[in-house]
């Protein structure tokens, strides 16, 4: 993160600052902002989210409403792309509300210690609290007929956990 001449702040928390109301007020969710190079060829992508899913129109929406407005606050002092995208079906989770809106969906979970020999698990998300959700998990000693309709719950700390992401089918 590059430091602007406003003090501490940072390009991304100066954008974060300004982008956040006018995505609120489009209905949006700022999910995240990446500064991407320097000089004439930065980019700043800006990642929205909303319940229902992000359309090309929403990014449009938003790309036209925030373009004027990072100007007009002089966020970034040199020529700079913006990009404003949607997180995509298989993002990583980054926040509470991410694992909230996957609740009674399959996740897939990479661990950062092992769990009964697994470094990953796959289920279906059934609880999440502030710092530990848990998953109903196929019981990997159970044979494979088994294992589709016999899960175990399986409580882990949100700390455990490198990465947590949806599961999607096709």
């Amino acid at each position: 993160m590059r430091t602007h001449d406003r003090g501490t702040q940072t390009v991304v928390e100066r954008v974060e600052e300004v982008a956040s109301p006018i995505l609120w007020a489009l209905g949006l969710e700022l999910v995240e902002v990446v500064w991407i190079g320097q000089g004439p060829r930065s980019t700043v992508r800006i990642v929205i989210d909303k319940p229902a899913g992000v359309t090309i129109a929403d990014c449009e929406r938003a790309h036209r409403a925030l373009s004027p407005a990072l100007d007009v606050a002089d966020v970034v002092t040199h020529a700079y792309t913006l990009e404003v995208s949607s997180p995509g079906l298989d993002r990583p989770f980054k926040r509470l509300e991410d694992y909230q809106r996957a609740m009674g969906k399959e996740v897939s979970l990479k661990l950062r210690h092992p769990l009964d020999g697994r470094w990953r698990l796959v289920g279906l998300l059934e609880e999440v609290g502030e710092r530990e959700i848990c998953v109903a998990v196929a019981d990997s000693r159970e044979g494979v007929a088994e294992k589709l309709s016999k899960r175990r719950l399986v409580r882990l700390s949100r700390e455990s956990i490198a990465e947590a992401k949806l599961v999607v089918k096709v």
